[in-house]
């Protein structure tokens, strides 16, 4: 069936110039005349009885609710992953103090969607969704070490490093990267019922695809550009922010998302299609983030507010999406973000 067009039922349209002869000519003509009319009217009905749907499917779903459900969940396989009491105690004291500590888990729930809206089970993706949590944590443990951003607090608690120490906080770090991984390719860590053929090599492409994402062409290469931009003059160019955002938060996102599609056994145009609906999202809570970071408070924020504006510390972020938005103002900001196709639908 060819795309309708907004158009195509509203064409002008000119009576025969000569009258019609008989009365059933004449019925005739009328009932086609008014056809296009009543298919428009069926149109109508259709797009609206689809958005009442719509609208009523979106009401119905509490995201929050869901996120709360799959933190659970994933909190329960993290809490399982580090031991409590095993030597070396320190280091599993500081590896689980950091990926306990709290937090949304949007990142495993991604995971754990993009496994189901391809038509995989939620357990056929669990170990990944734990894993990229696990990773997530490694950054925020290093990112706020003295040497990278110097923060003392995260999510509301004092950062790794001011517990335990920067050794420790680092060793941690690594530990959990490492723990990312054997999380993803223990045999044991997936259902029975995962597909004996497809399964390994879906692993596979999903370790591959979270090694690519957080390296040097990922989260590793935004965090390098972004200190590369501390202590410049000038403000930051847009295209180098953006690229900041997309590597340093966007990537792992993108890996979520992707890693779920790939083990839940979605095909490759799903993957991609999801891929890019990854990299809008990232974009966005970055963006996000950055707004929050000047209009919020560190009590709000769990972490310190204004870091991003701050002058005063050696090595931190004086730049901002905020500097960059706000005296471009909405209308243009949404026009460039449409430019990017940030607004693609999957």
């Amino acid at each position: 069936m060819a795309a309708f067009h907004p158009m195509a039922g509203s064409r002008i349209r000119i009576s025969p110039l000569l009258e019609v002869a008989s009365p059933v000519a004449k019925a005739e003509a009328a009932r086609a005349c008014a056809a296009p009319y009543a298919a428009r009217r069926r149109f109508s009905g259709i797009v609206a009885t689809a958005v009442a749907a719509s609208a009523s499917a979106a009401t119905e779903f509490d995201l929050k609710a869901y996120l709360g459900e799959k933190a659970t969940a994933v909190n329960r396989v993290l809490d399982a992953s580090i031991p409590a009491d095993e030597p070396p105690a320190a280091l599993h004291e500081a590896m689980r103090y950091a990926l306990l500590a709290g937090g949304k888990r949007v990142r495993p729930a991604l995971c754990l969607a993009a496994c189901a809206i391809v038509g995989g089970r939620e357990a056929w993706a669990m170990p990944a969704a734990a894993a990229v949590e696990i990773v997530h944590t490694m950054s925020l443990v290093h990112d706020d070490l003295p040497c990278l951003d110097d923060d003392d607090l995260r999510r509301g608690k004092p950062t790794c490093h001011v517990v335990y120490g920067e050794p420790i906080a680092v060793l941690a770090g690594d530990a959990l990267l490492s723990l990312s991984f054997h999380q993803m390719a223990r045999v044991d860590s997936y259902p029975p019922d995962v597909d004996a053929d497809k399964h390994p090599a879906r692993v596979v492409r999903s370790i591959a695809e979270l090694a690519r994402c957080i390296g040097s062409e990922g989260l590793v290469a935004g965090q390098v550009v972004d200190l590369q931009m501390t202590g410049s003059a000038e403000p930051v160019p847009i295209d180098r922010l953006e690229y900041i955002h997309l590597h340093k938060t966007a990537s792992l996102l993108e890996a979520s998302v992707v890693i779920g599609a790939i083990l839940g056994g979605g095909s490759d145009e799903q993957i991609e299609r999801l891929r890019k609906y990854a990299r809008s999202i990232g974009l966005l809570f970055q963006v996000i983030d950055d707004i929050l970071d000047v209009t919020k408070s560190s009590e709000e924020l769990g972490k310190t507010a204004g870091k991003d504006l701050d002058l005063t510390k050696r090595r931190q972020h004086h730049f901002c999406t905020w500097l960059i938005i706000s005296p471009i103002g909405r209308t243009e900001f949404i026009n460039i973000a449409r430019d990017r196709n940030c607004f693609g639908s999957f």
